[in-house]
């Protein structure tokens, strides 16, 4: 028994050929379904030579007796829920009836095939000789029971041909991964290290597996989605760039997929759910912290598929085992995986630097031959609008997070029942996780291993970005952050926002910004942005003028940084034009590596043809041209002030504390963290930085980062004085050129700074 029959077989599509002996395995449990069996036989004119249960001792006497090359097939009586609008979902309503519509009591059997006959189906298992599963059988164990397992295998894989391959669902996980010789031999080896006898490790390995194992069944998947639907539905017009989902789904026909999202919201892991379903992908294991183990959602969670995880493992080596065991064995069996290697929700709008836990645990599957490969599917997530983002700007602040919960799950779904805008879901192209390992998969050297995940990790963001579409939302945010705390005409904005339209379609770069073509689509963006207290508007004066609302720059920032990364390579080649002829490419990679917390850039090769392409948009004579400034002066769009400076300046206040710190005073990062806070709001209102949305305690991270991987933390003599007040006048040479590039936008656009045209 191997691979599905169809649902319906045809008079004379019998499964058995020939003369050769037929065994049947049925799986009827009443009079009812009993009946539809024989109809079903009657309808083929197939007569068996054997019917018999699925389970029991008749299977192991009729095998023991019976030819190699008898037939063995299965049949059974899929039940299908009533259709509403055109979907076959079991809903809560079903449930508080108390009737399972996957499987029916005999009475309402009865019934069903009275008024619904179409909701009964046989499906058949594709039959084997005996012969055959002898010899995949390998003798272990009982015979009977692997066929019968095999029986059961092959029904289910028939019946989700009927039903969606959505509803594919593994069964016994923890026994079967505790039959696998290779995994006792494993606990055995842990037991030792551990000084722990061998049932001891053993219990405590099942232990772990018990608390990580999702026992998905087709009811929890619907049921989940029907509850978790408010939390989405309503709130955003999904639209998903499914052009390559066929190629997926050949790609899963025989390799598992690690899907690997963009997180910026709580919504994300339900949209994506949705877009698969909808096009027939089986549910993904959706890997996630134990913070959101929310009672009672999370019992139903569990058994749809959601394995929650803990936040940290440390030295738990019992832990770390049951988990690698649990996603090998997912793997091997061709399940996919979705994860977020961000490690939790972008708190700026741009991704956050990955982490490669999981990534490392995959990878070992791969690399021991658990799984031959498997594919990481990168995959952008972009909205519109975000109500949670104003409490995540909050968190950027200084803000506490506030703990999820009941409570906290009813206020969000209540947030949610009002549309707020698009969201777009794009696949990019599939990244082959034994190809990123290379030769042997570096199974015997940990750094090179390390090194390839990274590698990984980094071409998947690369990836994502790519295919990040630039909003609507995220250019209007982009040009209003642009202008400091000056408000804009309808028209002002749309000057802005024109030459940037006509650089992403010059770039081929994915937008959505057609719908800024007219002065009515920037209109309905700003007043969408209006409406959720992003953006003012006053409308005592001539005309409406438009400006970030005090206190939303963060938010409108975060929006703004979704897309930023399409503009970086611009960003950088003009910075690199007011540097000296001689110094330009030295300045370019001194740039690279002072935005690298910040950006994912391509390997050092791609990055200088890629800026070699943007400085000759410029100004092809740039390599030799004595002054960028002119180049500059004539270009139609300039876009570093918008794009870099609330991040460097967010380097600027972390390097010019570090440079004022006795460089013997060790540095407490909370303590350092929250000084920056302040300084930089005191920078703030004295004008040295632009605004607002410089002063994000995740900005301030990464340059505390940077410093650090310039070794400007640690404790050290006076040299490291000297190096740190280096870094800051290096800090202040580029913001001034930021500032310079500034001025020279507003001049060309015939604007003077503060006052308009």
């Amino acid at each position: 028994m191997g691979g599905p029959r169809p649902a319906q077989p045809e008079a004379g599509d019998g499964p058995a050929g020939g003369e050769a002996l037929l065994i049947l395995l049925a799986e009827p449990a009443g009079e009812v379904e009993r009946a539809l069996v024989r109809r079903w036989l009657h309808e083929l004119d197939v007569r068996p030579s054997e019917v018999l249960p699925l389970d029991g001792p008749e299977l192991a006497r009729s095998l023991a007796a019976t030819p190699p090359d008898t037939i063995v097939t299965a049949a059974r009586v899929a039940w299908l829920p009533r259709e509403r609008d055109g979907e076959r979902r079991v809903r809560w309503s079903d449930i508080l009836s108390q009737v399972n519509p996957r499987r029916p009591p005999v009475f309402w059997q009865t019934r069903i095939m009275r008024r619904e006959p179409d909701r009964a189906r046989v499906v058949v298992a594709e039959p084997a000789t005996v012969a055959a599963l002898r010899e995949r059988w390998g003798g272990a164990g009982s015979f009977a029971l692997f066929v019968s397992r095999q029986a059961r295998l092959a029904l289910d894989r028939s019946e989700r041909a009927l039903l969606g391959y959505r509803y594919k669902v593994p069964k016994d996980v923890i026994e079967a991964i505790e039959d696998s010789p290779e995994f006792r031999a494993e606990v055995a080896a842990l037991a030792s290290r551990l000084e722990l006898t061998e049932p001891e490790a053993a219990e405590r390995t099942r232990a772990a597996l018990d608390g990580l194992v999702a026992s998905m069944s087709p009811i929890a998947v619907d049921l989940l989605s029907g509850a978790l639907r408010p939390l989405h539905a309503y709130a955003w017009d999904v639209q998903a760039d499914t052009a390559g989902l066929g190629r997926l789904r050949e790609l899963n026909r025989h390799h598992a997929l690690v899907f690997l999202p963009s997180h910026r919201s709580y919504a994300d892991p339900l949209l994506l759910a949705d877009v698969l379903a909808e096009h027939d992908f089986p549910r993904n294991h959706v890997l996630g912290g134990d913070n959101l183990r929310i009672w009672p959602i999370s019992s139903l969670a569990k058994r749809a598929g959601i394995i929650f995880i803990r936040r940290s493992f440390g030295d738990d080596e019992i832990y770390k085992l049951a988990l690698r065991e649990y996603l090998g064995y997912l793997l091997a069996k061709r399940f996919n995986l979705e994860w977020y290697m961000e490690g939790g929700r972008s708190r700026t709008g741009k991704l956050r630097p990955p982490r490669y836990g999981l990534l490392a645990y995959v990878a070992e599957a791969v690399a021991r031959g658990r799984a031959d490969d498997a594919y990481l599917v990168p995959v952008a997530i972009t909205y519109d609008q975000l109500r949670e983002v104003s409490a995540m700007a909050a968190e950027q602040g200084g803000g506490a997070k506030k703990a999820e919960g009941l409570g906290w799950l009813a206020s969000y779904a209540k947030g949610q029942l009002a549309r707020i805008g698009t969201v777009h879901v794009r696949f990019a192209e599939p990244l082959s996780l034994r190809e990123a390992l290379g030769p042997g998969g570096h199974h015997d050297d940990p750094d090179a291993r390390r090194l390839a995940l990274q590698k990984m990790a980094f071409e998947v963001a690369v990836r994502i970005n790519r295919v990040t579409p630039v909003t609507a939302t995220a250019l209007v945010t982009l040009a209003l952050l642009g202008v400091r705390d000056r408000a804009l005409t309808l028209g002002q904005v749309r000057g802005v926002l024109e030459p940037l339209r006509a650089y992403l379609a010059e770039r081929g770069l994915p937008h959505s910004g057609d719908v800024l073509r007219t002065e009515a689509g920037v209109r309905r963006v700003l007043d969408a942005l209006a409406q959720q207290n992003v953006v003012t508007v006053y409308t005592g004066g001539e005309e409406p003028v438009y400006a970030i609302e005090r206190g939303q720059h963060l938010v409108a920032a975060f929006y703004r940084n979704s897309a930023i990364h399409h503009f970086v390579d611009r960003a950088v080649a003009e910075l690199v034009l007011l540097s000296a002829p001689a110094d330009r490419w030295d300045e370019a990679m001194r740039l690279r590596d002072q935005l690298k917390f910040e950006f994912f850039f391509p390997d050092k090769a791609s990055y200088r043809a890629d800026l070699c392409a943007e400085l000759e948009r410029l100004d092809p004579g740039w390599e030799t041209a004595p002054d960028g400034r002119a180049a500059l002066e004539g270009s139609e769009v300039l876009v570093a002030n918008r794009v870099l400076r609330s991040f460097l300046d967010a380097q600027l206040v972390v390097a010019e504390r570090l440079a004022v710190r006795p460089p013997r005073l060790p540095i407490v990062e909370k303590e350092f963290l929250d000084e920056c806070g302040g300084i930089g709001q005191q920078m703030l209102l004295q004008g040295r930085l632009h605004g607002p949305e410089s002063l994000s305690r995740e900005l301030f991270s990464s340059a505390v980062r940077l410093a650090a991987n310039l070794d400007l933390i640690d404790p050290g003599r006076e040299e490291l004085a000297a190096s740190r007040r280096a870094f800051a006048a290096r800090l202040r040479d580029v913001v001034t050129r930021l500032i310079m590039i500034d001025e020279i936008d507003a001049a060309c656009r015939r604007e003077a700074v503060g006052v308009a045209p």
